[in-house]
């Protein structure tokens, strides 16, 4: 155990001397290793960060909510003028199936909104996602209110003139003010802030701090609806405890039949659920991983080629010296764990390197985009590991070639 200490030690110190005495040809050779565990190790926690993203903006949501619309949330196999040639999602539908489909816990009509400005009297925030939708959408959300209330079902079903703001949007417009029972103006019409929702952060899309929400009714006296008219979606959330699959056939059925489909008519509609839209969120996630490893891959081959080209280098220099090791005595293994621990040893400092600067990529991106980087063990582990098997791999044939040196023809070669 004493022996493998101090060819460690040796090793370190071999290593340490090769990175004064050849500043140059180290900086570049490390180079490759620290630009690929770098790039693996900063896209692997980008994507990390998106996929908690995402999973904690979407965590208010059942995983059995469904999305009723004429729009299809992930590939579908029916063609494109088809899917056009379908009927709106309007509000009569949203009646119907409140009135007909049994164990529904919440329901909730959405007519697909844009980016609309808001006026506070001298301010105005422009380009806000006002989502008009029916008060059944806070219990679906589970939305939580800093300040004031959501609308009523009573305020819903009549239209009224208020709004709940996102914390972002609130702040922009209203800054220190205390925003509720203030007017704003929006779609050209006043309304009275009722609410304002607790800060969630960024996420998939356009955060919902910087939303706001308005009754669907409100929108639909001044808008078109119909087929012509704007997209809708109904929202529907089952009991705790139904069958899902067996819910989303009677779903299906009562629907089809509103609409007058015959049995041998495909649907006109798609029932997006949430389980379904975050297993293709989980492909996408998947598929960034892979390409990220593919295009880092090539960083670290080239990292790779660099160590192994010092260490060639490095036995090349001390052909002699290895050559007076064996003379005293040193065994093959001796001289090949020491150029071996000398490659890792450089490799994993690359990797070191790498992985600081991602540490500190992610702090500065934290605080610069209000968007939380993780940077996990796992991925500091991985690369880690990564480097070490770098250095192994980039080490072992150079390590190889100086442990069966011939003493002899080495010293000669050497001097």
């Amino acid at each position: 155990m004493l022996v493998y200490l101090r060819l460690f030690k040796e090793s370190f110190s071999f290593a340490i001397n090769a990175l004064r005495n050849n500043k140059l040809r180290t900086f570049l050779s490390l180079l490759g290793i620290t630009i690929g565990i770098f790039s693996i190790i900063a896209v692997l926690a980008a994507v990390d960060s998106l996929d908690q993203s995402i999973k904690d903006q979407l965590s208010g949501l059942d995983k059995n909510t469904m999305y009723l619309t004429k729009y299809s949330f992930g590939p579908t196999e029916v063609p494109r003028w088809q899917r056009e040639n379908f009927p709106q999602t309007e509000h009569d539908d949203y009646e119907f199936i409140q009135r007909n489909v049994p164990d529904i816990n919440a329901i909730a009509y959405v007519i697909f909104g844009g980016g609309e400005n808001i006026k506070f009297e001298g301010t105005t925030v422009t380009g806000v996602n006002i989502t008009p939708v029916s008060h059944g959408i806070y219990d679906i959300e589970n939305m939580k209110i800093e300040e004031g209330r959501f609308y009523t079902e009573s305020e819903s079903n009549s239209g009224s003139n208020v709004m709940v703001l996102g914390n972002a949007t609130a702040e922009n417009l209203f800054g220190n003010l205390n925003p509720i029972g203030k007017t704003v103006r929006a779609y050209g019409r006043k309304l009275t802030v009722i609410g304002v929702l607790k800060k969630v952060g960024a996420g998939l899309g356009d955060s919902p701090d910087e939303n706001a929400y308005v009754p669907a009714n409100f929108v639909r006296r001044f808008q078109n609806g119909g087929s012509d008219g704007i997209p809708g979606a109904i929202i529907i959330k089952p009991e705790k405890d139904v069958d899902v699959g067996a819910f989303e056939q009677v779903l299906k059925q009562k629907y089809r039949a509103y609409r007058g489909l015959k049995a041998d008519e495909p649907d006109n509609f798609f029932i997006n659920k949430i389980s379904g839209f975050t297993q293709f969120i989980d492909g996408i996630i998947a598929t960034l991983n892979m390409i990220g490893w593919i295009i880092s891959g090539f960083s670290l081959l080239v990292g790779g080629f660099g160590i192994a080209n010092i260490m060639f280098v490095s036995v090349r220099e001390r052909t002699n010296l290895i050559g007076i090791q064996k003379s005293l005595g040193a065994k093959n293994k001796f001289i090949l764990f020491q150029f071996l621990f000398e490659a890792v040893i450089l490799s994993v400092l690359g990797g070191l390197i790498g992985i600081i600067m991602v540490w500190i990529v992610s702090l500065i991106a934290t605080m610069a985009l209000d968007f939380t980087f993780i940077l996990s063990f796992y991925n500091i582990f991985l690369g880690f590991s990564l480097s070490t098997l770098i250095g192994l791999l980039s080490g072992v044939i150079p390590a190889i070639s100086a442990s069966k040196l011939d003493p002899v023809e080495a010293i000669r070669t050497g001097m």
